[in-house]
């Protein structure tokens, strides 16, 4: 039976997947199988081939605290493809429905993950299925021994794998316009968007980016820019993390 279909809720399932990455279709087709038949590809919007009016016709301030890096095309890219699967959602009238990146591996954990997640989904939540245990939180209600369902104090980065409800997507869309930021960071800005982020340990979720040629997003940097991230990063998230703590009081 396929994962998606032993949830309380039928979910759709959409692969982001950039079409011209020849290296993981195989590991997309794998997906598509675990998943079932109501699983599909959603073509990724590819950076590369976005001229520098798209580029900039897609970015714009946010006003919270200013993010201290220029976005790479792959990282606008990469946002604008989570915003087609926001939008999706919304013009095919899903409930909810799971969106995945094309780098992850779903183990024996995600379907009972899954489970716990749908079966105890708030109507305006987005929960995260991440990579590693970094999220600390209170629990919600209907947690497993086994697995917990959490409210992040801060919300941890990485979009590999996540349940997206109606409402949810509607509310980031509405606040997503213009980006400045990547969308795993924009992600952790709840008093901005107003969607109630949660998140599920273990996952079940895998990421296998390095077996399948890397991330597509991070390019070469020169020493300089590696210094200057290195110095700006852990600032950045401390003013997150301590805006996130006045959030949550």
């Amino acid at each position: 039976m396929s994962f998606c279909r032993t949830s309380a809720l039928l979910l759709p399932a959409m692969v982001i997947h950039l079409r011209r990455n020849t290296a993981r279709r195989a590991r997309v087709e794998a997906l598509l199988a675990q998943l079932g038949p109501g699983a599909d590809v959603m073509p990724a919007i590819d950076g590369a081939t976005m001229s520098q009016a798209q580029l900039a016709a897609a970015q714009g301030p946010c006003a919270v605290t200013p993010y201290p890096f220029r976005l790479r095309p792959a990282e606008v890219a990469t946002f604008l493809s989570h915003r087609a699967c926001w939008q999706r959602i919304l013009d095919e009238g899903h409930p909810a429905a799971l969106v995945l990146e094309d780098d992850v591996d779903l183990g024996p954990r995600f379907p009972a993950a899954l489970e716990l997640a749908v079966t105890h989904l708030p109507e305006t939540a987005l929960v995260r299925f991440p990579v590693k245990p970094s999220e600390r939180g209170p629990l919600v209600a209907g947690h497993r021994p086994d697995i917990r369902l959490l409210r992040p104090e801060t919300v941890g980065l990485g979009m590999r794998a996540q349940v997206v409800t109606r409402a949810a997507a509607a509310r980031l869309l509405a606040a997503t316009s213009r980006i400045d930021r990547p969308v795993d960071t924009f992600l952790q800005l709840r008093w901005l968007h107003g969607v109630e982020v949660l998140s599920v340990w273990p996952s079940g979720v895998r990421e296998v980016s390095a077996s399948l040629g890397g991330s597509s997003i991070h390019g070469c940097l020169t020493a300089r820019q590696r210094l200057r991230r290195e110095v700006l990063r852990p600032i950045y998230r401390l003013q997150i993390a301590l805006q996130s703590r006045w959030y949550r009081s």
